[in-house]
């Protein structure tokens, strides 16, 4: 054998051995890629599940905002009630304490005021310091 003999071995033996590991390497590769195929197919099955409860979750969450909207329309009028109640309750309070404040001045200022004046106002005074320690 020459020496141009010994390096032609030489290189189909390197590249019979090239050709075995490639051929090794593609077919892991074949196997790898089928495992990826099959788990990008469960994760995008599993994806259109939640993407379909998601949607009669968005669906279902529609309708109960919609619901409380409507119920909410109607309580309205009762929170407004209540408020119109309350700026009622301030403005009698107001009248009374300023019809008091006119008697007890009169009262001051006409010393020969009648049994009834000092009654009413006796009251008054009685209610407005009542109903003062309430508020407290």
């Amino acid at each position: 054998m020459t020496g141009g003999q010994i390096a032609g071995l030489i290189a189909a033996s390197a590249f019979l051995i090239l050709v075995i590991f490639i051929g090794i390497f593609l077919m892991k590769m074949t196997k790898t890629l089928g495992e990826v195929n099959r788990s990008v197919k469960t994760l995008t099955d599993d994806a259109d599940v939640l993407s379909r409860q998601a949607e009669n979750l968005m669906a279902n969450a529609d309708q109960l905002l919609t619901d409380v909207n409507k119920k909410s329309a109607k309580i309205d009028p009762v929170f407004q009630a209540a408020g119109d109640l309350g700026q009622s309750v301030s403005d009698l309070n107001e009248a009374t304490r300023n019809l008091t404040s006119r008697v007890t001045s009169s009262r001051k200022h006409h010393k020969g005021n009648s049994a009834l004046t000092k009654i009413v106002a006796t009251a008054m005074g009685i209610y407005l310091n009542r109903h003062d320690k309430s508020n407290k």
